[in-house]
């Protein structure tokens, strides 16, 4: 069966919990998000590489909790004040903010207020321990943090990603796609997610289904690009 002609039609990720995609590398983040509200810590942190599923758990939680988010290079002077004292708080992004003392003081200050009716979940890259701060006590905090992990990839995993995006897309494509994609492309959500979005765009312009030669094509570009 061909895959459908790509249409201009935009694309918008499903963030709901049924869509998001569990496998043994984030079931433990995906029960302590099902758990709430009966989470035994009042902050917690989630971190993996651009594409691994934090935003969506964010997401996800935010829908069953109310909770408000912020990035953390945001969270400093106003950001702090305009913050809902009665709602929980999700700070995305921490490892990717510059430390500095008015974002530690105000990332310590959500956290030492922390408690099981508005708790605060961190999101990163690196694991928290890494995370670097100058102000020691907030250091202190991100290595004793609870953490989950998002990511360890396998094939399964890779592949129910590219078939999410595709899907995101409204196309449909043929299972080799996909068997290629996960064979030929670095081992990262990102790579995916890039991969995906090239590929769209190129059977857009060229008026084309998303077809095995399609793939094949992209591919070896990639190749000829990085020998």
């Amino acid at each position: 069966m061909p895959s459908q002609l790509p249409l201009p039609l935009g694309t918008k990720s499903s963030m709901t919990r049924e869509d998001f995609i569990t496998a043994p590398a984030n079931a433990e983040a995906v029960a302590f998000i099902d758990s709430w509200p009966d989470w035994p810590v009042t902050f917690a942190a989630f971190h993996g590489p651009s594409g691994s599923g934090k935003t969506h758990l964010v997401e996800i939680w935010k829908t069953r909790s109310q909770a408000q988010s912020v990035s953390a290079a945001a969270l400093e002077g106003s950001a702090l004040a305009r913050l809902d004292p009665d709602r929980p708080v999700a700070v995305e992004d921490v490892d990717a903010a510059k430390p500095n003392p008015a974002r530690d003081v105000a990332l310590f200050e959500l956290i030492e207020k922390a408690s099981h009716s508005r708790p605060v979940l961190l999101t990163g890259h690196e694991p928290p321990a890494t995370w670097a701060a100058v102000l020691p006590d907030l250091k202190s905090r991100f290595s004793s943090v609870l953490a989950f992990p998002l990511w360890a990839p396998d094939d399964d995993l890779l592949a129910a990603l590219a078939r999410k995006l595709f899907t995101d897309r409204q196309l449909q494509v043929p299972e080799t796609v996909i068997v290629r994609m996960v064979r030929s492309l670095e081992r990262s959500p990102g790579a995916v997610r890039a991969f995906v979005a090239e590929a769209d765009a190129k059977a857009l312009a060229e008026g084309r289904s998303i077809t095995l030669g399609l793939v094949r094509e992209l591919v070896g570009t990639h190749e000829t690009g990085s020998s």
